[in-house]
């Protein structure tokens, strides 16, 4: 079965589990999915095994901490240690297709202030301002994920965290890293050769690299 088929499959099976058990099982799921370099063939695989272990267990009457332990956050360390790395090419796949993705929904933004902005000067492109800005994007879009999965991961087992502390964070790093972008853009707005294009033609470029990004996932999933 493909990631995606023992995700969808993992969704249904989980609703046979107990309250206390779906919370302990549903950690170690987030805990271990938020691993980004793991294989994530071979992380699904073995959270469907635990997930059908811990079904039997429960028909005989068994908790997940009896099961699994009571130190949950070390039994997923375990667990995490023994799984491979994501194959290279699947994950430069992967971060083409955010990259593509990122790069779309910009151009298409772009179409959508130049006609509010006006002018023949807004639909000029200077070529490195433009490479540099869309490499910033590219990296505090990472970063983002980077920091949101951290989050999660981090809040599997804490009792304490709570999802308004997370939105919080969140909240700030998104203010913060618009904010650095807006900066730089200003200060780098008209390095390097330049050319007109047009807000029609930003528009279908980003939607295309969007509908290829699309496409990526789908045969990736």
């Amino acid at each position: 079965m493909k990631a995606s088929e023992l995700i969808q499959e993992n969704n249904q099976k989980r609703a046979l589990l107990t309250e206390e058990n779906e919370h302990y099982y549903t950690n170690l799921l987030l805990y271990i999915r938020t691993k980004l370099t793991l294989s994530e063939q071979q992380s699904e695989e073995v959270l469907m095994e635990m997930l059908d272990h811990l079904i039997e267990g429960q028909q005989d009457g068994k908790t997940a901490i009896e099961i699994f332990g009571n130190d949950p956050k070390g039994y997923a360390d375990e667990i995490v240690s023994h799984l491979p790395h994501e194959n290279k090419r699947n994950s430069f796949i992967f971060m083409s297709e955010i990259a593509l993705n990122v790069i779309g929904w910009f151009l298409i933004m772009r179409s959508i202030i130049i006609p509010i902005i006006g002018g023949e000067t807004s639909e000029k492109v200077y070529v490195i301002s433009s490479l540099l800005l869309i490499i910033l994007i590219l990296v505090m879009t990472g970063l983002g994920v980077k920091m949101i999965f951290g989050l999660i991961s981090q809040s599997s087992f804490d009792e304490n965290a709570t999802d308004k502390k997370m939105m919080i964070k969140a909240g700030l790093y998104g203010a913060g890293g618009f904010l650095v972008i807006a900066i730089i853009s200003f200060f780098v707005k008209e390095i390097g050769p330049s050319f007109i294009l047009p807000w029609q033609a930003s528009l279908g470029i980003g939607s295309i690299l969007i509908l290829i990004s699309w496409l990526m996932k789908k045969s990736r999933i």
